[in-house]
């Protein structure tokens, strides 16, 4: 069923509190209350529409609502898996059974219902989670902010005038308003990370191929933007790929904190060799300072490498995507500018004018760049970065329809930390340890070789004992 809020006007403040009762917690806190016998997964889920349609019509996080799928899944056998009778969404992105698929796109509005869902669904949904929805994204998930012309911009939970980030923007919308305890997300240039930075939550992006769906070439991985580290730890570890194929050898469940020292090379500085905005800078340099004092080295790191190029290079991969988003507006017969959005639009005719060969030349730097950030992980354990160069955005800065040349050089700045780890297919993480003067959520950037997720989240349980962040919540 879809939103028939979606569009209604904002309340000019909103109103402080807490999400109420059971939505405070995280899932693995309701899943065992569920366990337990204390709580139903039907009074979980009708507790969390109900949110949806206190906070949604302000925010425009979910695009749809599937209520009766969702109960016809709690009064289905129960499951054995971790996070039985919890609320959970989907990204407009993935194949969900009765659904809608739209991508944020007018080209798919009239999209048909999904006759099936994609294998990673099935994953989710043996370990107990039940969907409510499917949360918003923009075009194709083109940007990092989440402001389609398809039903217009999510919200910030934290500011109403500023973006939540993207490409998982409603995701980490509705988990930071309390719709949900955690949601689906994917990651092909920061699509976790930064929203998650944005919307003060816990993001990791995981190493290339440990997923589900994930294979040895893709820049894109699937995994959950949480306010607890062991909510999307403990995900993780469910919905990682254990077949004989697997290329990299199943994490154990991480539970906390290691008694392992690490070395974590500090990098403020964006591939361009500019530092962020002062308020980010103040931020990371404290949240480096913090893991001096919890007896981990810290050290200045150069990433060594050549910005220019390697956004070149960004550009030729992310514009291919572009470009058949056009090929298809162009088989319907009908104007392309009333079926694309002008930044896309931009995208696809930048792919069209690449000389020949262009595609290769990108696929062979981002091989040698790849190769080059791995090596990295000989001198240091981690590298700590911004997640971003500034506080979330207002809305409108990197809207779709300011014009393509000016928006590229917003979004090379503004997000110029992240996509180097889906290049090199080495994991991630944003830590939301900061808030700004302003009361903005900043995230702090964390990345380790390929496969060492088990650091990453180690780290990350340490860092969420030092400075708790789940007292926090948005002013709504």
């Amino acid at each position: 069923m879809g939103l028939t809020a979606l569009g209604a006007p904002l309340r000019p403040a909103f109103a402080h509190g807490a999400p109420p009762g059971l939505l405070a917690l995280d899932a693995t806190s309701q899943a065992a209350l569920v366990r337990a016998g204390h709580l139903q997964p039907a009074q979980l889920v009708q507790a969390s529409l109900a949110r949806v349609a206190d906070i949604n019509p302000r925010l425009q996080a979910l695009v749809e609502l599937c209520p009766d799928r969702a109960r016809g899944q709690w009064q289905g056998p129960p499951s054995a898996g971790p996070f039985w009778g919890v609320p959970f969404a989907y990204k407009d992105a993935v194949d969900l059974q009765g659904t809608h698929r739209r991508s944020g796109s007018r080209l798919q509005a009239d999209a048909a219902l999904s006759s099936a869902s994609s294998p990673l669904v099935a994953r989710c949904e043996a370990s107990g989670l039940i969907a409510i929805g499917k949360t918003a994204t923009p075009e194709f998930q083109l940007s990092a902010t989440t402001e389609p012309l398809l039903g217009g911009p999510v919200r910030n939970p934290w500011n109403p005038l500023h973006s939540p980030g993207g490409s998982s923007g409603g995701a980490a919308a509705a988990v930071a308003a309390g719709m949900l305890p955690m949601a689906h997300a994917t990651d092909g240039g920061g699509s976790i990370r930064i929203p998650a930075s944005c919307c003060g939550l816990f993001g990791l992006k995981p190493s290339r191929s440990r997923m589900q769906g994930s294979g040895p070439r893709d820049a894109g991985v699937d995994h959950a933007v949480s306010r607890t580290v062991r909510d999307s730890a403990t995900l993780f570890w469910w919905n990682q790929r254990g077949d004989g194929a697997a290329p990299l050898p199943p994490m154990p469940a991480v539970h906390g904190p290691s008694a392992r020292r690490l070395r974590i090379g500090f990098a403020p500085q964006n591939l361009f060799g500019e530092m962020p905005d002062p308020a980010v800078l103040q931020e990371v340099t404290r949240v480096a300072r913090l893991c001096e004092r919890l007896g981990h080295q810290v050290q200045p790191f150069a990433h060594g490498i050549d910005g220019e190029r390697f956004f070149d290079a960004f550009m030729v991969a992310w514009s291919g995507g572009a470009e058949r988003a056009l090929q298809q507006a162009e088989g319907t017969g009908r104007p392309p500018d009333t079926l694309l959005e002008p930044w896309t639009l931009h995208l696809a005719r930048h792919a069209r004018a690449l000389p020949a060969g262009a595609a290769a030349r990108a696929g062979a730097h981002f091989a040698a760049v790849g190769a080059q950030v791995n090596a990295w992980f000989d001198a240091v354990d981690v590298v700590l970065s911004p997640v971003a160069a500034s506080e979330p955005p207002p809305l409108g800065w990197l809207a779709p329809t300011v014009p393509g040349a000016t928006l590229w050089a917003r979004l090379m700045r503004y997000a110029s930390y992240t996509p180097l780890h889906n290049v090199a297919g080495t994991p991630a993480m944003s830590v939301p340890l900061g808030l700004s003067e302003r009361g903005l959520p900043i995230g702090s950037h964390f990345a380790a070789r390929v496969g060492d997720e088990q650091t990453l989240f180690a780290l990350a349980y340490e860092l969420e004992q030092a400075e708790p962040w789940s007292h926090r919540v948005p002013p709504l």
